[in-house]
């Protein structure tokens, strides 16, 4: 093994454009590092050493495929594949051959890359744990529920693998193994074809040991170039280090972890510092009261309001009604057999009207939605009551 399994994504991308090094030479030093240490981390729920040979023979064969030419890549076991089992982490799906690629997969493949295998995640992507290890130390986690793709990643076995989140599933199995977890805005990368935990939230993302690599993997998922970093920064990045609310409850090695980082950051020559947090002063017991008050007034409770405040009517005019006073009108023809109850839309209006500006005046958070309010319902002018 002569170390190709140890390159960057980015790295090994430049250099299989350029033939300096082949697919299958690539290819072979990640098997050779499946084999020595699959014992001891058991990322791979299914491994197809074969096909992904194949697959970098005719790439080497070719011209370049795409961003990802060459590039052995692992996929998530969340992830449909018609040429190797889909169980979605649980018996229930043991042996389950979909029917086709999800469109994720199928795009990386379109791009050149080449599937090894795919990866533990934990039942459905959630709580039970599958037998990964983390693989600087085999008694501890490697986080979920992506935890074979992070620690594959991690123990140099491919530079690049898929991940999925719903709420912490990339960044925390990342965070765990020490290599960087990208969780992109949602739906920037297709789901169809991923077992679904929560359409609100699920999200696919990428896991690789450098920034560039999981912005390459995305830029060919996307067809988006204008994400890949293919020059240095021009200047140092600026970071922020927030304590929060609840740093007081931060544990002590939480603490040292952060504290660390930052110093190394620094070291590095980011421009680094410390970002406060604006806390939001909560409004006293009597302001409450009166917010709440003036909530469950809404139109009505104006009404009864501009009822004891006679001055405002009168000093002011207020649209169509100019108040709200109880005026006879004639019914009009359409209603005129249903009473007094059977107002017309137009003078739902006028009076909709009176009351909004009647509440811009007494209180600018009192005007609720005109759904709920008097329009679209019969006002009853004898008792002004809805």
């Amino acid at each position: 093994m002569s170390g190709l399994n140890r390159l960057s994504a980015t790295a090994a991308a430049r250099k299989l454009a350029t033939r300096e090094i082949s697919a299958v030479a690539l290819l072979e030093d990640c098997l050779a590092r499946i084999a020595a240490r699959e014992p001891v981390v058991h990322a791979w729920t299914f491994l197809d050493p074969e096909a992904a040979r194949r697959r970098a023979r005719e790439l080497d064969a070719q011209g370049p495929a795409g961003l990802l030419h060459g590039i052995p890549i692992a996929v998530k076991d969340l992830f449909d594949t018609c040429a190797m089992p889909s169980s979605y982490g649980s018996p229930i799906y043991a042996g389950h051959r979909p029917a086709a690629d999800a469109s994720s997969v199928a795009l990386a493949r379109a791009a050149g890359a080449i599937v090894v295998g795919k990866t533990v995640t934990t039942e459905f992507a959630t709580f039970h744990p599958g037998p990964t290890c983390n693989p600087h130390n085999p008694l501890h986690t490697p986080g979920g529920s992506s935890s074979g793709s992070a620690a594959a990643v991690a123990d140099w076995m491919v530079p690049l693998a898929f991940g999925t989140q719903t709420a912490g599933s990339i960044v925390r199995p990342a965070a765990y193994c020490g290599v960087v977890g990208y969780k992109p805005t949602f739906g920037t990368v297709n789901r169809v074809g991923v077992k679904m935990i929560s359409d609100t939230l699920d999200t696919i993302g990428a896991l690789a040991r450098t920034v560039p690599d999981v912005a390459l993997f995305v830029a060919a998922l996307t067809d988006r170039p204008e994400l890949l970093i293919e020059r240095p920064l021009r200047r140092p990045p600026r970071v922020g280090l927030c304590r929060t609310q609840q740093w007081d409850h931060a544990q002590p090695g939480t603490v040292t972890a952060f504290e660390q980082a930052a110093r190394s950051l620094d070291k590095a020559g980011a421009s680094v510092r410390e970002i406060a947090v604006v806390r939001t002063p909560r409004p006293s017991r009597q302001a409450q009261r009166r917010n709440d008050r003036h909530d469950r007034r809404g139109p009505r409770g104006i009404a009864g309001a501009l009822r004891r405040r006679p001055d405002i009517g009168a000093k002011k005019s207020f649209g169509a009604g100019s108040s709200l006073r109880r005026r006879r009108r004639p019914a009009c023809t359409e209603h005129r057999g249903r009473g007094a109850a059977g107002d017309c839309s137009d003078r739902r209006s006028a009076v909709q009207s009176d009351v909004d500006a009647a509440a811009r005046t007494l209180h600018p958070f009192a005007v609720r939605d005109r759904a709920a309010g008097i329009a679209g319902r019969h006002y009853d002018r004898r008792t002004d009551r809805r």
